[in-house]
């Protein structure tokens, strides 16, 4: 047997287990992406939830401020029809809006304040807050992680030929980035 064809054969193999180990690595890193936009997904879906009961608390108290009551509601429809992360960000800063304003209405009512309700209610939602910005903020790690390895030689050439795509980041908008304060 020849040691040329030895070779190329060896070389072959190594090539082949590249390509193999390349692709796997990349279908894994999509699927991490996948995996933490759901968790993001799961947060919004259950702060979205609990909006229906602390709009119902505030109406209680509230009945004259209708408008409020609508734009919450809206943003709520929104952010639960959005499918991609753009339009998800979008959706949660027209919601977080939409909140502020509810939260301001709430202001004005020292009992609603009181209200073991609401307060269980404004728990709820400031935690699901938190877990939404860690699980934005692991979506975000992974889509910088798949990114750089998609854009990245001799990797990109893999990504490239199987069809790998960059991922969009779930970003903060100018408002998102201002403090805020509510006091109850």
């Amino acid at each position: 047997m020849d040691f040329s064809l030895i070779l190329i054969g060896i070389i072959i193999l190594v090539i082949a287990g590249w390509f193999l180990m390349t692709y796997n690595s990349l279908v894994t890193l999509r699927n991490r992406v996948r995996e933490a936009w759901s968790q993001i997904d799961v947060q919004l879906k259950r702060r979205s939830s609990l909006i229906p009961n602390l709009v119902e608390a505030v109406k209680g108290y509230a009945k004259h401020e209708r408008q409020v009551f609508e734009n919450v509601t809206k943003a709520r429809s929104a952010l639960m029809g959005a499918k991609d992360p753009a339009h998800k960000a979008a959706a949660n800063d027209m919601l977080t809006g939409a909140l502020k304003s509810l939260f301001a209405v709430a202001e004005a009512y020292p009992n609603l304040r009181a209200s073991e309700n609401f307060k269980q209610l404004q728990d709820e939602i400031s935690d699901t807050e938190t877990k939404v910005a860690a699980s934005r903020q692991f979506y975000n790690a992974n889509v910088l992680d798949l990114n750089n390895t998609i854009e990245t030689m001799p990797t990109a050439l893999v990504a490239g030929m199987f069809g790998f795509t960059k991922e969009e980041f779930f970003k903060a908008t100018e408002e998102e980035k201002k403090d805020i304060e509510v006091k109850f």
